[in-house]
């Protein structure tokens, strides 16, 4: 009958699937996973995966927290988290994070010379992101906050698709052509069954040093009202802050050199 052929039809459907999707393998070491994200590039997305990793550590000294740089093409942790050099191996061939205000850290940017630029097909990324993940030695870490490239390309696939990831969080501003963006990362984890834990609003507002008048330069709730589109919590509102910016370029992250400051 045709029921039952559509029967056979949709289990071999499911078998060529299930065989597709690679299985999921923990990090050795690494007890949970936060991913930082964004739809669009420039949006702030280092800048919080950075004070995520220092503020995760700082509200609780029990914890250890790596911080793993996936953006290959474009890499900023070396320079945001202060470090340079090259990775040691262990004896196992496993690459040593380097670490920096008690975080571990691990870079494209700790291989390659900081000017040079990254000029690879897929495969190559893909295998370098494989690298990253896999071969290193992390240690015992409570959390991992992966800096993901922008967009929703092979690297969010392959990074979702390989591990057990405990939670994304998506960065956004609020002007439109941002969240456009971000409406179809959170999208994106949903699909590959990443629970979202929410967005944060970057370079909300902006307040003159001088006369301390408040502007909306890339517009005052987009963030919110997006979050309320698709039942998420707002995680963070960050103002458009010149000592955030100053703080990170400088390599000492405003979470770690200006502790108690509004920013």
């Amino acid at each position: 009958s045709s029921s039952s052929g559509d029967e056979a039809l949709r289990d071999k459907r499911a078998r060529i699937l299930s065989r597709g999707l690679p299985k999921q393998k923990p990090i050795e070491g690494v007890k949970q996973v936060v991913v930082v994200a964004s739809g669009k590039g420039g949006v702030g997305k280092s800048t919080t995966a950075v004070n995520i990793a220092l503020a995760l550590a700082a509200n609780d000294s029990t914890k250890e927290v790596g911080l793993l740089d996936a953006d290959i093409y474009g890499p900023s942790i070396p320079k945001m988290m202060n470090l340079k050099g090259n990775p040691e191996l262990t004896p196992k061939n496993l690459m040593r994070p380097l670490k920096n205000y008690g975080i571990a850290c691990m870079s494209m940017g700790f291989l390659i010379e900081e000017t040079a630029p990254i000029v690879w097909r897929g495969l190559m990324v893909m295998s370098a992101v494989e690298k990253l993940l896999r071969q290193v030695d992390w240690g015992q870490l409570d959390y991992l906050v992966i800096d993901m490239p922008p967009g929703t390309g092979d690297v969010q696939l392959s990074v979702s698709q390989n591990i057990p990831i405990a939670g994304a969080v998506i960065v956004s501003t609020p002007q439109d052509v941002a969240l456009l963006d971000a409406h179809k990362g959170a999208e994106m984890f949903r699909k590959v069954h990443v629970p979202v834990l929410g967005l944060v609003q970057n370079m909300s507002v902006f307040q003159c040093p001088k006369c301390k008048h408040e502007t909306h330069i890339f517009g005052a709730d987009g963030v919110r009202d997006l979050a309320k589109t698709l039942g998420l919590d707002i995680l963070g509102d960050v103002p458009l802050h010149v000592n955030i910016r100053e703080t990170c370029d400088s390599g000492q992250p405003v979470v770690i050199s200006q502790p108690q400051s509004d920013a």
